[in-house]
């Protein structure tokens, strides 16, 4: 399965993520799921966490070029926004 391309992302309180796909469909991912693991350490700094960023293409996002997720990632494993009305 393809995940759509990545429109934006916007970080949240929280460690969460509020992402935007170009088939419209907006997600949270959590990212406190992953601050166990030691490449994701930079996370739990705030200043660092908001620096977050769509990648060229919309192929994922990245805080650097060490810190980042696949647009496949955060399609599969994040929640999907009940549609408001």
């Amino acid at each position: 399965m393809d995940a759509p391309k990545i429109q934006s992302v916007k970080p949240l309180e929280g460690k969460q993520l509020l992402v935007k796909f170009v088939n419209g469909v907006e997600k949270i991912f959590d990212c406190n799921q992953l601050l166990h693991l030691e490449i994701f350490q930079l996370l739990n700094n705030d200043a660092f966490f908001k620096l977050v960023k769509v990648d060229s293409g919309g192929y994922g996002i990245s805080w650097n070029d060490d810190v980042d997720l696949s647009e496949y990632e955060l399609w599969v494993s994040g929640k999907e926004l009940a549609l408001a009305g």
